[in-house]
């Protein structure tokens, strides 16, 4: 089977190992990292590289760059988007609530692969084709270095967009309350090292339902994480409150057990140990890219091909040659 993987080269999360864990576990796989202006006009780039000889057309997008080509989408038989903001899609705060179920729904023969065991349920409801195959980490870019943990508790991102509003507010309250560091750091070694420098990672994804990759990565590198409980979510994917992590669902809970382990260091260590391992055992992108290659590869739906008029628009506007209906 033949792949294409179209991919983003300006993502702030180096996610290059994935990729290449999913390209070793196709049977023949190229992947094409695409600038914003080619992400946004995907016609061209599909005809300059014969996209109708592929099995498998895979993209990994943003969605408002998406939404706008759907009669281009229409025409690549074995279409499948790689998506890790799907969550959004169930939003109340989010301007995307809805416009995944309304992308997918309009190219039925399409996969989706999303990041949320409740998300993807929630779309197969809507008959869409949905795949869970979770977020991860790299293995090789993020482990525990075994170096002092002088920062006792902190949070490591972003809060600029919409969707955060509630986690730029929770983590400033529990700035305040427990001093805890919240800052940014560039991806690579200053992130790994800031990482192995905390002691216990606060990540606080309220209202998502789903963990973002930031869990992992902090598990994985040896903080205990104090997360915010994604409800059904939490069981799905195997987390473990006091075992492998550490569960809130207000922030006089989160400190509440911020003291409980500040004041317990061998509880502590131990929820951390179990965490890394099963961070190591379940999420690392070695094992995450073998699932996203074999749902790539796995049957898809019988392809529905577009209307004798979209399969003209696009030959003629973008030169792509449109596959023949059977």
């Amino acid at each position: 089977m033949k792949v294409m993987l179209l991919v983003m080269d300006e993502q702030r999360v180096i996610l290059d190992r994935l990729y290449e864990i999913v390209q070793r576990n196709c049977d023949e796989c190229v992947i094409y990292r695409l600038s914003k202006k080619q992400q946004l006009n995907l016609g061209p780039f599909l005809a300059s590289v014969h996209y109708q000889t592929f099995d498998r057309v895979v993209i990994f997008s943003r969605v408002k760059r998406l939404v706008p080509q759907l009669r281009v989408l229409k025409c690549i038989p074995g279409l499948i988007f790689l998506e890790h903001d799907a969550y959004q899609n169930y939003m109340p705060e989010s301007k995307y609530m809805g416009v995944y179920s309304r992308l997918y729904g309009r190219l039925p023969s399409s996969r989706a692969l999303v990041s949320g065991a409740v998300v993807a349920r929630r779309l197969k409801a809507e008959q869409i084709d949905a795949v869970f195959v979770s977020k991860g980490y790299d293995e090789q870019m993020l482990h525990n270095t075994g170096s002092e943990r002088d920062i006792p508790v902190g949070f490591l991102g972003s809060l600029k967009s919409t969707e955060y509003s509630q986690r730029k507010a929770l983590l400033e309250a529990l700035s305040r309350r427990t001093g805890m560091l919240v800052t940014r750091t560039k991806s690579g070694t200053e992130y790994l090292q800031m990482l192995n420098r905390i002691k216990i990672f606060v990540s606080a994804d309220i209202g998502m339902n789903e963990f973002m990759i930031k869990n992992f990565e902090a598990m994985a590198c040896g903080c205990v994480l104090l997360a915010w409980s994604q409800g059904e979510e939490d069981q799905l994917l195997g987390f473990r409150d006091m075992h492998n992590t550490v569960f809130y669902r207000s922030e006089d809970e989160a400190v509440e057990k911020l003291e409980l382990l500040q004041n317990d260091p061998e509880l502590t260590a131990r929820i951390a140990s179990n965490g890394q391992a099963f961070a190591e055992s379940q999420y690392s992108f070695a094992r995450v890219g073998r699932a996203l290659a074999t749902e790539i590869q796995r049957e898809m739906r019988p392809w529905q091909p577009p209307s004798a008029f979209t399969r003209f628009w696009v030959k003629l506007r973008y030169g792509m040659q449109v596959p023949q209906p059977s």
